[in-house]
């Protein structure tokens, strides 16, 4: 009995860096997805509305990656998932840039949707940071991944119609704040990676 309770503790202690290492891919494919996004916005192979459409997608992701690590855990299942999901959100980016729809980087609109989505991957980063360093377990990460879901969201609705006014570029602002202010919350209290 002995010997199998100091082989299951070993065997706990080796699989923590491996839950820590699928997090950190899962949120480099994020700060991926969303620079490819907003590239797209810059050269103006994506229009507003078709970075809308792809952020509501990486809204979904987040929320599964949320769910998924809830427990603490991500189990292969889950683990394939999610791949499954970033793999079709890829192919998604791919075949907006690549269709006849083009957009204008430099209108309003369009800016607004670059900066969005440039906050995006810093708080995309700044969370895989805090996996990289152990300041973020997690149950941690779940939680910041439900909040860049709803920033997400907020994205989507705004440019659904192709347009952000000045209105929705305040609430998604507020919600983008309101995220980093959790995300140093998070990567600054006391909780250790276990």
């Amino acid at each position: 009995m002995h010997n199998k309770l100091i082989s299951l503790l070993i065997a706990s202690v080796l699989a923590a860096p491996v839950f820590a290492q699928n997090a950190v891919t899962d949120v480099q494919r994020n700060v991926s997805q969303q620079t490819r996004i907003e590239d797209g916005l810059k050269s103006g192979q994506l229009s507003t509305k078709e970075a809308g459409k792809l952020e509501r997608e990486q809204a979904a992701v987040s929320r599964e990656e949320q769910r998924a690590l809830k427990d603490g855990k991500l189990s292969q299942r889950e683990k394939n998932k999610i791949d499954r999901m970033q793999d079709k959100a890829s192919a998604d980016i791919y075949a907006e840039k690549h269709d006849a729809q083009t957009g204008n980087p430099n209108s309003v609109s369009s800016k607004r949707m670059q900066a969005d989505v440039q906050r995006n991957v810093n708080q995309q980063k700044r969370i895989e940071a805090g996996i990289k360093s152990d300041e973020l377990t997690n149950h941690e990460v779940a939680k910041l991944e439900k909040g860049q879901a709803r920033v997400e969201h907020k994205e989507a609705n705004a440019a659904r119609n192709g347009h952000i006014s000045a209105a929705e570029e305040r609430n998604i602002q507020h919600a983008e704040n309101k995220q980093s202010r959790k995300i140093h919350k998070e990567k600054t209290d006391m909780d250790v990676r276990g």
